[in-house]
């Protein structure tokens, strides 16, 4: 049997991790973002920044929480495939 699911209970399984290079189409929508925040914070004068800079940062957080969400919404619905796959089948070949 897998060590799968203790390897996650101990925290050495990080879902968020990314373990591949970045896509192209991903590094050049990032370079984007870094070119455009270094051009406002060059542009806008320090109360403006500030405000600027606290966006950004309440905005990350609100990202944080959809992915949050998009995670438990995907991995329910993993669930689901494997409880229909696995245990619906069963019933059904118990009872078919």
């Amino acid at each position: 049997m897998s060590d799968f699911i203790q390897e996650f209970y101990y925290g050495n399984i990080d879902p968020q991790e990314c373990t591949t290079e970045l896509k192209p189409s991903v590094m050049k929508c990032l370079n984007e973002l870094a070119s455009k925040e270094k051009h406002l914070m060059d542009a806008l004068k320090d109360e403006d920044n500030e405000l600027f800079s606290d966006y950004v940062d309440t905005y990350i957080r609100f990202l944080s929480i959809c992915n949050t969400d998009s995670f438990i919404a995907g991995f329910r619905l993993g669930s689901r495939f494997t409880y229909d796959t696995f245990v619906e089948a069963r019933k059904e070949d118990r009872n078919g």
